[in-house]
């Protein structure tokens, strides 16, 4: 609570989440989701948005990568829930 964070996505319509009017299934959801942070959401085209992009593109490489304890205690300590996704 009281951070902001910045969301860069290459879906145009999430840029407007949370001024539409009406929202598909999959659209409420990630309402649900973002709704109780702070968040600045911006649209960058997806050649813009490299990062996203790599980290999308090559899920494969990053499966391998290990988390040390150290990051795993310093998420812990700051009560941060780690999502992995793939």
């Amino acid at each position: 609570y009281g951070e902001s964070c910045d969301v860069f996505t290459d879906h145009k319509s999430l840029k407007y989440i949370f001024t539409q009017r009406e929202l598909n299934m999959r659209k409420r959801r990630w309402l649900e989701l973002l709704k109780d942070y702070d968040t600045n959401i911006q649209y960058h085209p997806g050649k813009a948005n490299v990062v996203a992009d790599a980290l999308s593109r090559k899920s494969g490489m990053i499966a391998g990568i290990k988390v040390e304890e150290e990051i795993i205690r310093d998420l812990e300590r700051l009560d941060t829930k780690l999502y992995v996704l793939g």
